[in-house]
């Protein structure tokens, strides 16, 4: 059924081809008609014939992806990027390149078009986020990047998390900044104490304070929760711009970046906010909008030119057409799911609870869990099996495959990272059965 619905989208597609290569009254030629006639036929045999060549393929060697059709999906960095329906409709409309530009007009910039509506989204974003401004930039590293643009200097020191993701480091490096990591306690956390004792080091060592402190609400790698009101609060105590990392809570869980005491708010669009890459947000106060947005203010010594209003440290307009409108979209339904956080939350723990009914099985994240990206331990279950399995560590990928479930790296059975948001109750008992399955299999406890 699944490849059927693709063959008949695809059909459709072809049908609008043969449109858009005709005259506004769509007077078609001959062969026009009897190519329309054709593939019009052929749509509606799609669901009257049975089962043929399996389609594999979109077109030369791009496959055709069923990941969320055919299977449970638990990738730690894919689950809550699932395109919304109205999202997936709006890629097929605005697809084309300069899509979004259509009824762009002075003083031509993206946060003032109106048709489709960005510059109402674009003010209902910042609401979103508790901020005064944002921008809809090219995912949540470029976030990253126009800030550290904006505040660093060569030779600046920004603090990070100890459990920071590349990109935010490389993103103050680019500049010539130095990143120096926060220091995690015992349970794998950063917390106010040891963002303030970094400072203090950092002042004693060069005899400045830091420039920037960005700290993730959930990391990456554990997906524990850092306690970013009181980074916050410190900031605001010695008075250190705070950027807030919201990769994987905006979109997902109620964000306030004001109240939380951020100067920065970040996210990812394709990570949490159900949109399609690259797209992120980049929201900020009245005190940082002129500094982060500052628009360009020269022009050319021989031509005289100017460029209005465009911002130059977005290089003017960022995500264009298809993303954009997508993200749009999807929006009104993110708004909705991030106040049934707590059930989110909710099925993740049932999940770990099932989870940890198998013997040798364990958590390395914070316990109760706090998110629904978890980091698991089956070095004493799933890896004993992978010592003497004939495919060795590929053997749960497998059995997870044959169960369609998917989401874990090919050969990992010792750590990894999985993800349960949007799973309905349905799913996620699936999900933990399949694995209990499969421990009994191997007569795992």
């Amino acid at each position: 059924m699944i490849e059927k619905i693709f063959r008949a989208m695809f059909r459709l597609e072809d049908l609008r081809q043969i449109l858009r290569e005709t005259a506004p009254d769509h007077h078609l030629s001959d062969e026009q008609k009897e190519d329309f006639e054709k593939t019009l036929a052929e749509l509606k045999m799609v669901f009257d014939t049975k089962d043929g060549q399996k389609l594999k393929y979109l077109t030369d060697k791009i496959e055709l992806r069923t990941r969320e059709e055919e299977y449970i999906n638990i990738d730690p960095i894919q689950s809550a990027g699932r395109l919304t329906p109205e999202a997936r409709k709006v890629l097929i409309a605005y697809g084309d390149g300069y899509s979004v530009c259509d009824y762009c007009f002075k003083p031509f910039r993206l946060d003032y078009i109106k048709r489709p509506p960005v510059a109402e989204f674009m003010a209902e974003l910042a609401e979103f986020v508790g901020m005064d401004v944002v921008r809809v930039v090219r995912g949540a590293r470029n976030g990253f990047q126009i800030v550290s643009n904006a505040l660093l200097d060569k030779g600046d020191v920004a603090l990070v998390s100890s459990l920071a993701h590349y990109t935010l480091c490389i993103a103050i490096e680019s500049v010539g900044a130095l990143w120096k990591e926060i220091r995690v306690d015992e349970h794998n956390v950063i917390t106010a104490e040891n963002t303030a004792n970094k400072i203090e080091e950092v002042k004693e060592q060069t005899g400045k304070l830091p420039k920037l402190v960005a700290v993730s609400h959930f990391d990456y790698m554990f997906a524990n929760e850092h306690d970013i009101y009181g980074i916050g609060k410190v900031c605001k105590e010695y008075d250190i711009p705070f950027l807030y990392n919201g990769a994987y809570t905006v979109g997902v869980m109620p964000v306030d970046g004001k109240k939380i005491g951020a100067d920065f708010v970040v996210g990812s669009g394709h990570k949490s906010m159900a949109a399609p890459a690259p797209t992120g947000v980049l929201a900020t106060t009245e005190d940082f909008a002129d500094i982060v947005f500052a628009t360009t203010k020269l022009k050319g010594d021989i031509t005289g030119r100017q460029f209005g209003i465009k911002e130059t440290q977005l290089l003017g307009c960022t995500v264009m057409g298809a993303p954009l409108v997508a993200m749009m979209a999807s929006f009104p339904k993110v708004k909705e799911r991030v106040k049934h956080w707590d059930e989110e939350v909710e099925k993740s723990r049932f999940f770990i609870a099932e989870f940890l009914k198998i013997k040798g099985n364990k958590i390395s994240s914070e316990m109760p869990r706090k998110h629904t990206l978890t980091k698991v331990d089956t070095r004493d279950s799933f890896d004993l099996i992978a010592k003497t399995h004939k495919r060795r560590g590929y053997f749960l990928y497998d059995e997870l495959t044959k169960r369609k479930i998917t989401g874990i790296f090919p050969g990992t059975t010792r750590e990894f990272k999985l993800n349960t948001y949007g799973l309905n109750w349905e799913q996620v008992k699936y999900l933990a059965n399949a694995f209990k399955e499969i421990a009994e299999k191997y007569e795992l406890e």
